[in-house]
């Protein structure tokens, strides 16, 4: 399978005091707002780094999801939370915290799916970051 995705973003003005705006080609963010204040302090907005984060725990959910189908198990609910940290100018490291639940499933297989969810999604290849991961299993 190939296929493509696009995303726009718009800027005016200096990096501290201009603004921008993201669009997506799917229309999830239509000039979506973004500026220094939303990057570096609390202002309304979003920023590169969760952007990353929504991308790699979607893109890490939606992989363990395919490797429980394929051990013939379904996943009653997975959340990933994905701690994006932001350091002197690089992102070293992103944490990646799971919970989830599968019926039938012990918790050392959910483990190991994990695992090969967190080596094998594509977000995961494409980004050279310590990429950490924690699970919690419910039965």
């Amino acid at each position: 399978m190939k296929f493509n995705r696009t995303a726009k973003a718009h800027w005016e003005g200096g990096g501290k005091d201009g603004n921008g705006t993201l669009t997506t080609e799917s229309g999830v963010l239509k000039e979506s707002p973004y500026a220094f204040k939303t990057r570096f302090e609390d202002a309304v907005g979003t920023n590169p780094e969760e952007l990353i984060g929504a991308a790699h725990s979607g893109c890490f959910t939606m992989q363990l999801s395919f490797y429980i189908v394929e051990e013939g198990f379904t996943a009653e609910h997975l959340d990933t939370k994905a701690k994006v940290y932001f350091e002197d100018g690089s992102i070293p490291k992103i944490e990646l915290e799971l919970s989830g639940k599968v019926p039938g499933m012990d918790e050392s297989k959910f483990k190991e799916l994990a695992k090969k969810s967190k080596e094998n999604c594509p977000v995961s290849k494409l980004l050279n970051a310590d990429i950490t991961l924690t699970t919690t299993f419910e039965s």
